[in-house]
C-alpha cells in the first residue's frame, strides 16, 4: 500500500493532527506538509513541502496543472487529504482518483479535543498523543520561555513573563520567531533545530502557540497559558502538560504560574 497524506495548516494545527497521520502509516507513506513542518514528520518515508508540489494550481482552469498533479497523485494507492475539502473545483479536478478529503479544522461547535477530532476522521483510537523522536544530546538545567503566539490576544504580557523569569528556580532561555522583538531570544532557522534545543531544557513555558505544541510533542514538561481559546479543544496533549486558563489572560497572576511551576515534574 502506497499512501499519500496531505496536511496543510499552522504549526499547532499540524502537530495536533500528527497522531492521526501516524495512524495512517502504510507500507510506503509520503506526506505533503508546510515547509516548516516537513522535517518533523518522523513517521513518513518521504516528506515534501506543499509549496513544491504544484497542488495550489490544480482546479484553477489550467488543464496542464490539473494533469500534472493528477499524475503525481495517481502514483499512490490512496490519497488522504486535509487540503481541498473547501475547494470543490479542486476536488472536481481530481475526479477519478482514490482521494479521501477531510476538513482541516474542527467545526465551531466541536466539543472534543482537536487531536481526537482528527483521529476520529481516520478511524484511529481516541486519546492518542504524538511524540517526536528527539535524541537528547545534552541536558540543560534551564527553563525555555517563548512569550509570543500568533495573536496578541493570546499573549500573556511580556512584563509578567519577565517578572516570572526572575523568580524561577532555574535560569531562563528565551526564544522567539524571526519577526518578534526580543533581543535576548535564541532563534533557529528550522523547527527541527528548535525542537532539539527545547527538548534538552528542563521546562517550557509559553502561550497558546505552535511552539508550545512543539515543546509538548518534544517531550519536555510544559506549562501552557491560555486565554481566549478553549484548551478543551486546543491544549497541547501530553502527560507532562499543565494548562492554566484565565480570561482575560493579562490578569493571570505571576504567582499562579509559579505555583504551577512548583507542581511540575522537571
Amino acid at each position: 500500500m502506497r499512501r499519500l497524506l496531505i496536511r496543510p495548516g499552522a504549526i499547532g494545527d499540524c502537530l495536533l493532527a500528527f497522531a492521526a497521520l501516524e495512524f495512517l502509516k502504510a507500507d510506503y507513506t509520503e506526506v505533503w506538509a508546510p515547509r516548516a513542518i516537513a522535517p518533523l514528520v518522523w513517521f513518513a518515508d518521504k516528506t515534501t513541502a506543499l509549496s513544491d508540489t504544484g497542488i495550489d494550481m490544480a482546479g484553477l482552469g489550467d488543464l496542464r496543472a490539473d494533469n500534472a498533479i493528477k499524475a503525481k497523485l495517481s502514483e499512490f494507492d490512496e490519497v488522504v487529504s486535509w487540503y481541498g475539502a473547501n475547494r470543490p473545483e479542486f476536488r472536481e479536478a481530481l475526479a477519478g482518483l482514490r482521494c479521501v478529503f477531510h476538513t482541516a479544522l474542527p467545526p465551531a461547535n466541536c466539543t472534543m479535543h482537536a487531536t481526537d477530532f482528527f483521529c476520529r476522521q481516520v478511524g484511529a483510537p481516541l486519546g492518542l498523543c504524538a511524540k517526536l523522536a528527539v535524541e537528547r544530546r545534552a541536558r540543560r538545567d534551564t527553563v525555555v520561555i517563548n512569550p509570543f503566539s500568533g495573536s496578541r490576544r493570546k499573549n500573556w504580557p511580556l512584563a509578567k513573563f519577565r517578572e516570572l523569569a526572575q523568580q524561577l528556580p532555574l535560569p531562563v532561555e528565551w526564544t522567539a520567531g524571526p519577526e518578534e522583538e526580543l533581543p535576548e531570544a535564541c532563534r533557529f532557522e528550522s523547527l527541527a533545530d528548535l525542537t532539539q534545543w527545547i527538548a534538552e531544557a528542563r521546562l517550557y513555558i509559553g502561550n497558546d502557540s505552535g511552539i508550545t505544541h512543539l515543546a509538548a510533542v518534544a517531550g519536555v514538561p510544559v506549562i501552557a497559558l491560555f486565554g481566549p481559546t478553549d484548551p478543551t479543544l486546543w491544549a497541547p496533549r501530553g502527560n507532562e502538560v499543565i494548562v492554566l486558563r484565565h480570561e482575560p489572560l493579562c490578569d493571570l497572576s505571576v504567582n499562579t504560574v509559579l505555583q504551577a511551576v512548583r507542581t511540575a515534574d522537571f
